[in-house]
């Protein structure tokens, strides 16, 4: 009874975070040691810094991943998928109503000129993400090298497939500068191999029968679950993913429903990988109202499932894992090219956008404001959509 109490106050208390927790993993961070180690003391500081870290190897959404971990660690695998839903359904619930919001006023043939304001901030969001992201975690000469690489590769091939490669390749790279590393005394690995083949399972099933079917939601599962598998470093790396693959690839979305839809997510609390809902909802947008909300929930299911199945895989031998130089030095191959990807994602998403004065200074004034002030962003994407409806058009 008292183990069935602490797991509802647990699950109380991520809720409180879902609806709470504004920006990405960083400021995630920051709530998640006030919330489940300063008031709480479910883990202590340093339980959590390495959790976070084993997050930020894997592929996934990081915050999802940390947070869901710290509910496994509590009440195991059924605590964790609560955790799981608690944490992902109210950001993913608001995502499709705005996607199904935008398509209504489409097919009502209402004007979308409001959105005017939030688009070029979009690019400006993604602009400060790839210089704080890049400050923080490239501090080397192979990181920058790796970094600028990744972004010119990223740019120049439009393909979706470049992306997990680029990955592969960059942590390949440093995972070769093990020796900077200190040695630490290595423990017996003992590995449970389930979740690890269930993922893996999952992968080779969902591409096999997106090859041999034409039915919509099945395809659109194996796009977000492919891509929840591959994808490193937060919501910000999915962007130039999604892009690539929804806008560019597949001709799903168009730029301005993209670039809209994202500036929402940035006000919206919870996960940044919820932008999938509103990806995945826009895609079936042809089918209906019903169609609308299986596209988002595929979508959602997809991206979240591949970090959770890992993180259930990883966290029973973390702690002898992390003790390994090549695992920590090939995070910062990882982490560059991470960054390069998100700055391509900047100079992408502005491709779209006209090349004027007023866009321009939409961008370098919410990079600025993001850097320089303490607004938080869900104030300035208000102030955004406040403008476009007020403004007259230019």
């Amino acid at each position: 009874m008292i183990r069935r109490v602490r797991y509802y106050i647990f699950l109380k208390d991520v809720l409180l975070l879902t609806f709470s927790a504004f920006g990405g993993p960083q400021a995630h961070m920051s709530m998640l040691l006030k919330m489940m180690v300063e008031k709480r003391r479910y883990l202590t500081e340093k339980e959590l810094i390495e959790l976070y870290a084993l997050c930020q190897i894997l592929p996934g959404p990081t915050s999802t991943q940390t947070i869901t971990a710290i509910g496994f660690r509590i009440g195991g695998p059924k605590l964790a998928f609560l955790t799981l839903l608690v944490w992902t359904l109210p950001a993913v619930t608001i995502m499709t109503i705005l996607a199904i919001t935008i398509s209504n006023f489409q097919e009502k043939e209402l004007s979308l000129a409001f959105t005017r304001f939030i688009q070029p901030m979009a690019v400006g969001f993604v602009a400060y993400a790839g210089y704080q992201i890049s400050v923080k975690v490239v501090n080397t000469r192979t990181g920058v090298l790796l970094l600028s690489a990744s972004a010119i590769l990223s740019y120049f091939i439009r393909s979706p497939y470049i992306f997990p490669a680029i990955l592969l390749v960059a942590g390949f790279i440093t995972s070769s500068k093990y020796k900077k590393h200190s040695h630490e005394e290595i423990e017996k690995i003992n590995i449970e191999w389930g979740n690890f083949f269930l993922w893996i399972g999952i992968f080779v099933v969902a591409a096999v029968l997106a090859t041999t079917t034409r039915y919509m939601p099945v395809r659109l599962f194996e796009n977000f679950y492919r891509t929840g598998s591959l994808i490193f470093g937060g919501g910000q790396v999915l962007i130039p993913l999604l892009y690539t693959e929804f806008v560019r690839f597949k001709g799903y979305l168009t730029s301005q429903e993209f670039l809209t839809g994202y500036a929402i997510v940035q006000a919206v609390p919870g996960p940044v990988f919820s932008f999938s809902a509103y990806i995945g909802s826009l895609s079936m947008r042809q089918y209906g109202l019903s169609g609308e909300i299986l596209g988002a929930l595929m979508a959602s299911a997809g991206v979240f499932l591949p970090g959770t199945l890992l993180i259930f895989f990883v966290i029973r031998f973390w702690d002898a894992l992390k003790k390994y130089r090549v695992i920590k030095a090939s995070l910062e191959g990882i982490t560059a090219a991470s960054s390069g990807m998100v700055v391509a994602a900047a100079l992408l998403l502005f491709e779209p956008l006209e090349a004027n004065v007023l866009n321009i200074s939409v961008i370098v004034g919410t990079a600025l404001l993001l850097r320089f002030t303490q607004i938080p962003a869900p104030l300035i994407i208000l102030a955004g959509v406040i403008a476009g409806f007020v403004l007259p058009e230019l």
